[in-house]
């Protein structure tokens, strides 16, 4: 039976945490860990879940966790997962995951999350993308958009914010040839679920890539992260997605739900929501939505719509 909002377990494995009020990364570690259960083995580099999540001499996971080096995670996973199969146990009776934001996924942590994949090893690998490097101040990561101001690409009359646009993290992954890759949105928990579960029962490496607000590090009200979290994927500025087989797959194509099948979401009011997008002209946003066509006319060619 498939997970969903009704029937997921009330127990906690992720509780008591230090994190920020609203903060998208801890909705994704609470909801993936209700999906894996109690035999799961969590790997956390550092990072603002690792930060907020074990507090001498409290450690807000049930599950049985450990901090990783900043750029081994995936190696870290590795050696779990080697371990528990030399003691006997199978895939059923526990799962691998790990959960590393942005910049350990895809700077620092890239080359082992790469040699995972190669190997194959029955790992889950979960990104949540607050699109910077929240726990040690707001720097840029690869990961930033285009134009969002960090304390490493401020903004001002001159520069208005990042300059660089978002790496392409999905589809490096999917080009890794792995067994199963996706895309989610905390702002849609149901969709993210699924892929858990989905997951969980796929042998070898699985990539899960999340999107995740963090209001302290956007500028915007605590109370917003699922809103915003919804927005973004309406706006077409973020997209749902799997890759499996060989094959991609878009979960939802966000002009469906428009009342005018030609028009998204607003782009602009997604931006101007958020303090980090203040510095933004008009044709500077104008230069976001045609970023943001461009990329779902290949998303749509390399799904086949």
């Amino acid at each position: 039976m498939a997970v969903n909002a009704k029937n997921v377990t009330d127990d906690e494995f992720f509780f008591g945490h230090k994190a920020c009020a609203g903060c998208g990364g801890s909705l994704v570690v609470r909801q993936a860990l209700k999906v894996l259960g109690p035999n799961a083995v969590s790997a956390l580099p550092a990072g603002c879940m690792s930060a907020v999540g074990f507090n001498f001499p409290q450690l807000c996971f049930a599950n049985n966790s450990v901090i990783t080096p900043f750029a081994a995670t995936a190696a870290v996973l590795t050696g779990i997962e080697a371990g528990l199969r030399a003691q006997g146990k199978k895939p059923d009776d526990c799962t691998v995951v790990g959960f590393a934001g942005d910049g350990g996924t895809a700077d620092i942590g890239l080359q082992a999350l790469s040699g995972a994949i190669d190997r194959n090893d029955d790992v889950l690998y979960i990104c949540y993308d607050n699109e910077a490097y929240m726990n040690t101040g707001i720097q840029k990561s690869s990961l930033t958009p285009f134009g969002a101001k960090t304390t490493t690409t401020p903004a001002g009359s001159n520069v208005h914010g990042c300059l660089t646009e978002k790496k392409n993290l999905f589809e490096i992954v999917a080009a890794h040839g792995i067994p199963y890759a996706a895309t989610a949105s905390v702002g849609y928990i149901q969709d993210f679920m699924r892929k858990v579960e989905k997951a969980k029962s796929i042998k070898g490496t699985k990539f899960i890539h999340i999107i995740a607000p963090c209001p302290t590090g956007w500028g915007c009200a605590v109370d917003d992260t699922i809103d915003i979290a919804k927005e973004i994927v309406d706006c077409g500025l973020w997209f749902l997605a799997e890759y499996e087989g060989g094959s991609f797959k878009l979960n939802r194509d966000p002009k469906q739900f428009q009342t005018d099948s030609t028009q998204w979401g607003s782009v602009e009011h997604y931006l101007r929501r958020q303090g980090r997008f203040k510095s933004l002209t008009e044709d500077e946003v104008q230069a976001v939505v045609e970023g943001r066509d461009a990329t779902w006319e290949r998303l749509r060619a390399l799904a086949g719509c």
